[in-house]
């Protein structure tokens, strides 16, 4: 039986049918991997500020925005102290939970390092854009509007308010040192200049990967569980596992020990959840089609009218 890894569908098939061969379909193995090493450098984040050079943060230069983003900050960093301080003490996550009446899931993230970076940094619609934005701005063209124009030109398809924050900031900056100017990316955009846009990388992404060795690490192990699959090279599976668990993809590495059986299936075995998917989608489609408003009569008779 293929089924995808959440681990309730694992005990429901293991008490129902203890003699079926579970299979963990392979494109949810991909994706589980991917979104480790998406996790792996949201828990860099600090250390990835400290590589690229990031300035201490100036209230002066921060928009409204920012401002209140900075003052969230600094509570977080309050609870994340107190958190830290009860764990050293020895007290389990549950007795964290009580005597500070934060969330298990909260008091787990923080625990794990997931609750470090100064702003969580958000992909950007202008941040493919910023290397054109910096070479206008050199040349010259200061007005928010003209250079919003320009990037329409270059494919933008954002806002014009967008653009004119990004000039206010960027003439706020003047007087500061190019260092400051600096901005880090998101931990979004971070992970795929660190996987699949690798040739793109500027110089201040390739600080990040000599600068933070650990993240680099994650990525390779990522990549030879993703080659594994794809090769169906089974007899890797326990090296792997074993190499992984100290790094900071460990909960991908521990996740998959627990369903090892399943994940060893997927590489040996053809079986996967393709079709099944791929109905979800059509269904998906035709009741957006309908803007979501069709009853379950008018979607039945539209999905058996094309079948």
């Amino acid at each position: 039986m293929s089924r995808d890894r959440g681990g309730g569908y694992g005990e429901a098939v293991a008490k129902a049918l203890p003699d079926t061969v579970q299979v963990a379909d392979r494109w949810h193995l991909m994706e589980n991997a991917s979104a480790a090493f998406l996790n792996a450098v949201r828990k860099s984040m600090r250390a990835i500020r400290n590589a690229i050079g990031a300035p201490t943060i100036t209230p002066e230069l921060l928009t409204s925005v920012e401002k209140l983003r900075y003052e969230s900050y600094l509570r977080r960093e309050d609870t994340n102290a107190a958190i830290a301080k009860l764990a050293r003490d020895g007290l389990s996550i549950k007795q964290i939970v009580r005597r500070l009446g934060h969330s298990r899931n909260l008091v787990r993230q923080t625990l794990r390092g997931g609750r470090t970076d100064v702003f969580h940094t958000r992909q950007q619609s202008l941040d493919a854009y910023y290397l054109f934005l910096e070479g206008q701005w050199s040349g010259g063209c200061r007005n928010g509007a003209e250079l919003w124009r320009r990037l329409q030109s270059q494919g933008f398809g954002g806002s014009l308010r967008a653009v004119g924050e990004w000039a206010t900031r960027r003439r706020r900056s003047e007087a500061v040192s190019k260092q400051q100017l600096q901005r880090i990316p998101s931990a979004r955009t971070i992970a795929r200049l660190m996987t699949i846009k690798r040739h793109c990388m500027t110089k201040a992404d390739a600080a990040i990967e000599a600068g933070v060795p650990p993240l680099v690490e994650a990525r390779a192990l990522v990549d030879q569980f993703q080659d594994m699959i794809r090769k169906k090279d089974e007899a890797k599976l326990d090296a792997w596992i074993a190499n992984a668990k100290t790094s900071l993809v460990s909960s991908l590495a521990m996740g998959v020990l627990k369903d090892r059986a399943a994940v060893r299936a997927a590489i040996t075995q053809p079986w996967s959840n393709g079709q099944v998917e791929a109905q979800i989608t059509k269904l998906k489609l035709v009741k957006r089609q309908m803007y979501g408003r069709a009853k379950i009569d008018l979607l039945e008779a539209r999905l058996l009218g094309t079948a």
